[in-house]
């Protein structure tokens, strides 16, 4: 299973949080996720608050087009995220 993969226009993003991080980024493969670090910690729902409006900016779309789709309390995450506009180097992901 790969990181990551395309359903239609939408990308399927499979990936390991780590919450409270020091910096925010992509940090390599982490078995078959991508590994992103978030600076928010895991309480209250604002590690996922931050993961949904870091990927908006690195994707070049609007908060709304990023959705969780699995793992709402787990750091392994499901996300669509529809029509992304740009594909960051880091991320690792094929154009279509």
């Amino acid at each position: 299973m790969s990181h990551y993969r395309w359903d239609g226009d939408d990308l399927l993003l499979h990936c390991h949080l780590q919450p409270g991080a020091r910096r925010e980024g992509f940090a390599g493969l982490h078995g078959d996720r991508l590994k992103i670090r978030i600076s928010a910690p895991p309480v209250e729902g604002r590690a996922n608050e931050r993961l949904i409006a870091w990927l908006a900016e690195q994707f070049g779309v609007p908060q709304r087009a990023v959705a969780l789709e699995r793992g709402d309390t787990s750091r392994q995450k499901s996300v669509r995220i529809a029509q992304p506009a740009q594909l960051p180097a880091e991320a690792g992901i094929a154009p279509r």
